[in-house]
């Protein structure tokens, strides 16, 4: 990270750069080591009484004193990918909601609150891809009342990392005592060649509805009430797969689901049972999945992984996945 314009550490950003995306050094004090300089790249989000808030693409917001910055520019946003699919923010955060659609939604101004009986945090919290016409405190608050009312946690879902994207609404959820409690990728990719994976896809059935058996080893909740059918089920064109087991129990050895809608085929649901894993059943699940989407018209993919499931981070990357945007649910703390 390059700082110096003719050998000299330079600040050159102000508090006018607020909303741009920077990349800043500062000195830190590091237990047993002393000072040290520590890099920042992110979304300048404040810079009041001497103090700057830096939003980075992970969503935490970093606050530094203005007497510890030794170095700061304006930096383009991110370089675009080079694989997969062009899409923008807006375009991938309603395709994203359209296949996960809550029970109940209501609106407050450009933000849709969504309850369904508690299933997911994604179809039980706010989605602010606006304005809601009030000021954020006066917001925030009128957002916990309507989750208080129906005996759920309220969260607020964000974006960071892309073009668009909601770093400074991070930053102020983190200035009213909101917290980040989960973070996920949502990732893009071509579809054709998820379809065109070398996977046996001869035992993958395909169904519009999920049965008992596809119930039974989707691991999201206790028991399989209407609201849970009302989401799975939700999206413009949904299907099912599953991969029998010959066992005794009746559990498919491996599910997934998938939502044409569009260009896009959102898959969600990807689980195999440990005791039938390194098998490819996952991978022949997505490619079963994907050529089902293409016969439909569908030509780009997106899913969405947590950032600490290495597992499936690395299955995803072999596919050709690339991440667009991260997402976060902030929670009151």
């Amino acid at each position: 990270m390059e700082f110096t314009m003719g050998g000299r550490l330079e600040v050159r950003i102000t508090p006018a750069d607020v909303g741009k995306r920077v990349s800043v050094r500062r000195t830190a004090d590091v237990p047993g080591e002393g000072a040290k300089f520590t890099d920042t790249v992110g979304v300048l989000t404040s810079w009041d009484g001497g103090v700057l808030s830096v939003t980075t693409k992970n969503g935490e917001s970093i606050r530094i004193a203005e007497s510890a910055l030794v170095a700061g520019k304006v930096v383009p946003p991110a370089p675009a990918r080079r694989r997969g699919p062009a899409a923008s923010f807006g375009e991938l955060a309603r395709a994203t909601a359209r296949a996960w659609e809550p029970v109940e939604s209501e609106l407050l101004g450009d933000w849709r609150l969504r309850a369904a009986g508690g299933f997911t945090r994604r179809a039980n919290s706010v989605l602010p891809l606006g304005d809601p016409g009030l000021p954020i405190g006066e917001a925030l608050g009128r957002v916990r009342r309507w989750y208080g009312e129906r005996g759920l946690p309220a969260y607020v879902q964000t974006a960071t990392g892309a073009e668009g994207t909601q770093e400074a609404l991070c930053a102020d959820l983190e200035e009213h005592g909101w917290r980040r409690e989960v973070t996920a990728e949502v990732r893009i990719a071509a579809l054709a060649p998820v379809g065109d994976l070398d996977a046996d896809i001869s035992a993958v059935r395909l169904a519009r509805a999920p049965d008992e058996a596809w119930l039974s080893r989707y691991q999201r909740f206790e028991t399989p009430g209407a609201h849970v059918l009302k989401v799975l089920g939700s999206g413009p064109s949904v299907w099912f797969a599953s991969v029998p087991d010959e066992g005794p129990a009746g559990v498919p050895a491996a599910i997934g689901r998938c939502v044409v809608d569009g260009r896009w085929a959102g898959f969600m649901a990807v689980e195999v049972g440990p005791e039938h894993r390194r098998r490819g059943l996952a991978t022949a699940v997505m490619t079963a999945l994907a050529r089902t989407a293409l016969d439909e018209g569908a030509s780009a993919a997106w899913l969405q992984v947590e950032a600490d499931n290495e597992g499936a981070r690395a299955l995803y990357d072999g596919m050709g996945f690339a991440t667009h945007h991260s997402y976060h649910h902030f929670r009151p703390a």
